[in-house]
C-alpha cells in the first residue's frame, strides 16, 4: 500500500511541474510566438537570485512586427513593438521655461493631430505645432499658484483635454483653441496618470483616493478609498483600464481592481512590506500594464509580478528589480532593471529568458567624450577605453524605454538615449540628449519625442 501510495505521488508531482499553467518549469506546450535565431540553447533557468549577471546573452530573438495590435487608447498601458527605425540623425527642440523638480515627476508628452501639448514652470499649458512654433499659450492659475510651480499631467478625448496637477487642481479646456470648459478643485493633490473611458475619467489623489469624474462638467461620479499612508509620496501613480474594471497600484503597494460602472472592489493584492513603516515610502511600482487575463508590474523590491486580472491571484513573481513599464509582444515581456539589464521573460510560465547588461564596460569615473570622425553622427558618442578589472557599475538609472522595429530606446536620468538590438540584447550606441533626466521616448510620425526641464527633444 505504501508503495502504490509512493507512485501516485511520484506520477502527481511530475505533471504538475510540467503540464500546469502555473509552473515554474519551461514547458514544451507555451511556445514563444518569437523567433528564436539561435540553435542548441541551454535550458531556460527558474528563479534567479537578484540580477547581476547574464543569463543567455548567446541567445537570439526577432520579433515579428505587427502593427494592427497596437491601442490607440492604450487603456491597458501596453506599447507594444511600435513600427520605428529613424536614424535619429537630427534634432530640434520645442522651449519653454524650466520646470523646477522635474526630476521627482514623471510628466508626459500629449499629441493632437501633428501637434504637441505639454506645461511649463509656472503651468502655463502650450500647443506647439510640428515646426515648434506656438499654436495657443494658456495659463489659468492665480499669481499665489503659479508660485507653487504646479507639475500638470494630460489626457484627451475628441475636443476634450483634461488636466489635473499637483496642487489639487483639475480642469477641462477645448484642445483646439485652449478655451477653459470647466475647473474644480479637489482635498488633496493628484499624483497618477489620467485614464478615459467613455464619458469619465479616473485619477488617484494622494491619499490613495480613486476618483471618477464625469468629463461634461468635472461632477465626481464614485469615488474608492483605499488605504493611505501618514507620510504622502509623490511617486507617481499608475492605472490601468479593463472592459470591466479599473486597475491602480497605490503608494502603500496595493494593487486593487474596482468595478468602472459603481466603484466597489472587486479585488485586492498587497506587495509592500507593513511590518516597515519606512518601506512602503521607498517603494516604486512600475506602471501597470494589461495583457491578455494577466496584469504585469514591478518594483524597486526585487518583485516582478503577473496577476490574474479576473480574481487578483498572483501567477507568478520574479526577483527583477525595475520601477520601470514593461512591453509585452506576444509571449515575451521586455524590461530595463534600476542595474542597466534588459531582461526578458515568457508571459505565461514566467521564466526569464535572456539577460543581457547594457552598461557593460561604462565606468562610473569615465568621462563620455565626442568623436572627432566627421563621418561619424557627431550626435553619439563613446566612454573612454577601460579595463574590464577595473569596471564599476555606473550610478545612473534608465527612466524608460520602447520598443521599436529592431531597436530599443532607453532614456537614462543622466540624459542619454541608449540603442539597444532586440535580436542580441546588445548595446548598440549612445546618444547624448542632455545632462540631467529625459523622460521615456514617445513615437509619433516617425519621430522620438522626449521631455526635459526646459524643451521637448524631437529626434528622426
Amino acid at each position: 500500500m505504501n508503495n502504490l501510495l509512493k507512485i501516485i505521488f511520484i506520477f502527481i508531482f511530475i505533471t504538475n511541474c510540467s503540464l500546469h499553467s502555473n509552473s515554474k518549469f519551461w514547458s514544451k506546450e507555451k511556445d514563444i510566438k518569437a523567433e528564436i535565431l539561435i540553435p542548441n540553447t541551454t535550458t531556460l533557468f527558474l528563479k534567479q537570485k537578484t540580477i547581476h549577471k547574464e543569463l543567455n546573452p548567446q541567445l537570439k530573438i526577432k520579433l515579428k512586427l505587427d502593427v494592427s495590435k497596437n491601442n490607440i487608447l492604450n487603456l491597458g498601458n501596453n506599447e507594444g513593438q511600435v513600427n520605428f527605425a529613424g536614424g535619429l540623425k537630427k534634432i530640434s527642440k520645442y522651449k519653454f521655461s524650466k520646470i523646477k523638480h522635474f526630476d521627482q515627476y514623471q510628466p508626459e508628452i500629449i499629441f493632437h493631430d501633428e501637434n504637441l501639448i505639454f506645461f511649463d514652470n509656472k503651468g502655463s499649458i502650450v500647443k506647439f505645432d510640428k515646426n515648434s512654433k506656438i499654436i495657443w499659450k494658456k495659463n489659468y492659475y492665480s499669481k499665489q499658484e503659479k508660485k507653487i510651480n504646479p507639475i500638470l499631467y494630460f489626457s484627451k478625448k475628441g475636443k476634450i483635454l483634461i488636466v489635473v496637477d499637483n496642487i489639487s487642481k483639475y480642469y477641462a479646456l477645448n484642445i483646439q483653441t485652449g478655451e477653459l470648459l470647466w475647473t474644480n478643485y479637489n482635498n488633496a493633490p493628484f499624483i497618477s496618470d489620467i485614464k478615459i473611458k467613455d464619458n469619465n475619467f479616473f485619477v488617484v489623489d494622494s491619499n490613495n483616493v480613486l476618483k471618477c469624474i464625469s468629463l461634461k462638467d468635472g461632477t465626481l461620479i464614485w469615488e474608492y478609498k483605499s488605504e493611505s499612508s501618514m507620510i504622502k509620496s509623490i511617486k507617481k501613480i499608475s492605472i490601468a483600464i479593463d472592459k470591466e474594471s479599473v486597475i491602480f497600484n497605490n503608494s502603500v503597494g496595493d494593487v486593487s481592481a474596482i468595478n468602472i460602472v459603481n466603484g466597489n472592489l472587486l479585488w485586492l493584492t498587497t506587495t509592500a512590506d507593513r511590518q516597515d513603516s519606512a518601506k512602503p515610502f521607498l517603494l516604486k511600482l512600475s506602471d501597470l500594464v494589461i495583457n491578455k487575463d494577466s496584469v504585469l508590474f514591478s518594483n524597486n523590491n526585487d518583485q516582478f509580478y503577473s496577476i490574474n486580472l479576473k480574481t487578483g491571484f498572483t501567477n507568478w513573481i520574479q526577483k527583477i528589480n525595475s520601477d520601470l513599464r514593461p512591453v509585452v509582444v506576444n509571449d515575451l515581456i521586455f524590461t530595463v532593471t534600476i542595474e542597466g539589464y534588459l531582461v526578458v521573460i515568457h508571459s505565461i510560465s514566467g521564466n526569464i529568458i535572456r539577460i543581457t547588461d547594457l552598461f557593460d564596460e561604462l565606468n562610473n569615473s569615465s568621462k563620455f567624450r565626442f568623436l572627432s570622425d566627421k563621418k561619424m553622427n557627431p550626435l553619439y558618442f563613446f566612454d573612454k577605453d577601460v579595463r574590464k578589472n577595473d569596471f564599476k557599475r555606473p550610478k545612473f538609472k534608465p527612466t524608460g524605454f520602447i520598443l521599436g522595429k529592431d531597436k530599443i530606446y532607453i532614456s537614462t536620468d543622466f540624459g542619454r538615449l541608449f540603442i539597444v538590438d532586440i535580436i542580441t540584447g546588445k548595446r548598440q550606441s549612445i546618444l547624448k540628449i542632455d545632462n540631467e533626466k529625459i523622460s521615456r521616448p514617445i513615437l509619433l510620425n516617425q519621430s522620438l519625442y522626449i521631455a526635459k526641464n526646459n524643451s521637448i527633444i524631437k529626434l528622426n
